[in-house]
């Protein structure tokens, strides 16, 4: 098939569009790919729908490889369910919701576990039935607070989700690890490099989760890897807990002179000046720094939580909102320090926090803060610092987070050596969602013994749209797009260019050609637009195999023009058709 240019719905722009921010979100506009319609929400153009056709395709072709069967929900669906599971309130402003002229709740699906679930409920009840996994392509809506990066961070979005449904946890296993090797080949066949990587499942639920990461500088993600092999996202990232230390024979705790040492920085160097130690002098990581938080929960209530971490490192916010999830999470207000009289800022310790004038405040740890370990911190009173505060004897805790911020050497919890951390964004996520969803919802099955079960289920998804944005994101430069021969709008795009009639005689024997060996071609055909436009509009456009056929067309010559690498070589037109087929 050929479509001709001149009448292709798209109009290229030479200027970059003012809200972008990322190169995939310029360019992609640029070329008339996408359309901005609202923050976070774009038109898909003819060009846009080619791409994201071969992305799906792609998908499509693995998911039938790994025994999945597709099917297709409404986006628009009722509240009750959701009420069922909890997510119509857990999900909170991140929701669409809206009411018919009947005053009934709906929402637009952020996703689409309960709907999965209650069709196969409804219609299988052995376990002969099992398994069955399924999937669709459909598009997702989530109320994000801050639409981002074209899109990479949209309010409206297509996803990929899958859905196995096993008997026993042996047959989600086997499920999740079909779905898992999906993916490895899905990314491969797009030339997607990627990193598997533990993580936390978040709003999902379940057990078993695990990321795949493209690595990119505008990645929205944090992970780590150890040159041993271990990877995890950062959320997911577990500390080596050291050994606790028997209490008998500690220090007693001290307090200091008061002193003006708001900060961590004027604390070790006051201590290195008053209190300085035999083996070694005192740094940040001897000192226990206390963070207060403020959580407003679902229902509305503002809750004030204490978080207790080594003084030299701080508190990574997205490690903190899984933690208390699904609360929202912020530091305190003057106002909230202002109810709680007993917390000085700058000197709060653990004694106060764990005393009876407190007990509102829970109270965390990070998990080197182990029973017997000996810190110097604050001492509840302005000015005051105490040392040798030793926790299990001079304070406790009501339970240990890991919401620090990991950091670049920090040893990797699997023994294999220090990690580094990188960026990456997430283009796949796998969870093994196990009964979480089939319990709350009763899908039951009958075992080979008659009696009912619970089934388990996996859930798989993979970001449609955010894929497309990051190979635009990895296969442009400074002209325009470079797309992946198997992802590009079309095979070929042919330019004729110049005044003479043979140029465009030449040309359409050409493109009769390409389509014979059924190449889907994109042909410049455009009578009274000057080249250097139309080799503009192919750097562009970014089809990555291009034929110029100009000048020398009357000669039985036309040039080769491979938008990768820049080359262009000179062919006879007799030999151009086998060059780019075989090329």
């Amino acid at each position: 098939m050929s479509t001709r240019l001149s009448q292709l719905f798209v109009r290229t722009l030479r200027e970059d569009p003012s809200d972008a921010e990322v190169t995939s979100h310029r360019l992609l506009v640029r070329a008339g790919y996408i359309r901005r319609q609202a923050p976070g929400v774009f038109a898909w153009l003819p060009l846009g729908l080619r791409v994201k056709a071969k992305i799906e395709g792609i998908i499509r072709d693995e998911m039938a490889r790994a025994g999945a069967q597709e099917v297709h929900f409404p986006a628009l669906l009722p509240r009750e369910p959701y009420e069922a599971t909890g997510r119509w309130t857990e999900y909170g402003d991140g929701m669409f919701r809206l009411k018919d002229r009947k005053d009934a709740d709906y929402l637009l699906a952020p996703t689409h576990e309960e709907p999965f679930t209650l069709l196969v409920k409804d219609l299988y009840s052995s376990y002969k039935d099992l398994p069955v996994t399924l999937y669709q392509i459909q598009d997702k809506y989530r109320d994000e607070a801050r639409p981002r990066a074209g899109l990479l961070r949209g309010r409206e979005f297509t996803m990929k989700d899958a859905y196995s449904f096993d008997s026993s946890d042996e047959g989600l296993d086997r499920s999740y690890q079909a779905q898992r090797d999906a993916y490895e080949r899905i990314f491969t066949r797009l030339g997607l490099p990627y990193v598997i990587v533990k993580a936390d499942a978040g709003a999902m639920g379940g057990s078993k989760s695990e990321e795949f990461l493209h690595p990119t500088e505008v990645g929205e993600d944090t992970f780590v890897r150890s040159a041993g092999g271990y990877a995890a996202n950062v959320e997911a990232f577990t500390t080596i807990v050291p050994d606790e230390i028997p209490l008998e024979g500690l220090a007693p705790a001290t307090e200091l002179a008061p002193h003006d040492t708001p900060t961590i920085d004027t604390l070790v160097a006051y201590l290195n000046e008053v209190a300085p130690r035999a083996d070694r002098p005192w740094a940040g990581s001897d000192t226990l720094k206390n963070v207060i938080l403020a959580l407003t929960h679902l229902d509305g209530t503002r809750e004030i939580v204490a978080v207790g971490l080594p003084g030299d490192r701080e508190v990574d916010m997205k490690r903190v909102e899984v933690a208390f999830y699904p609360a929202e999470v912020e530091p305190a207000t003057d106002a909230d320090f202002a109810k709680n009289k007993g917390l000085v800022k700058g000197y709060i310790g653990p004694r106060a926090l764990g005393s009876e004038s407190f007990t509102g405040i829970r109270y965390y740890v990070d998990p080197r803060i182990v029973s017997g370990s000996a810190w110097a911190t604050g001492a509840d009173a302005q000015g005051v610092h105490v040392t040798n505060l030793v926790m299990g004897r001079d304070f406790t805790a009501d339970g240990v987070l890991e919401v620090a911020q990991v950091r670049e050497g920090d040893p990797a919890p699997d023994g294999s050596g220090p990690i580094e951390t990188a960026r990456g964004m997430e283009i796949g996520h796998v969870f093994q969602l196990g009964r979480k969803y089939a319990e709350i919802l009763g899908l039951k099955v009958l075992d080979e013994n008659g009696k009912q079960v619970t089934v388990t289920m996996g859930s798989y998804g993979i970001g449609v749209t955010r894929i497309l944005a990051v190979i635009a994101e990895s296969n442009n430069d400074e002209k325009g797009l470079v797309w992946p021969e198997n992802v590009s709008p079309f095979d070929v795009h042919v330019v004729a260019t110049g005044k003479d009639q043979v140029v465009y005689d030449v040309a359409e024997k050409l493109v009769a050609d390409l389509e014979a060996k059924r190449l889907d071609v994109l042909f410049d055909d455009r009578p009274k637009v000057s080249p250097g436009v139309k080799f503009g509009d192919a750097e562009l456009l970014g089809v990555p195999k291009i034929v110029v056929v100009g000048r020398s067309a009357g000669e039985g010559v036309v040039e080769l023009w491979d938008r990768r690498t820049g080359e262009r070589t000179p062919v006879p037109v007799a030999e151009a058709v086998a060059a780019l087929v075989n090329g």
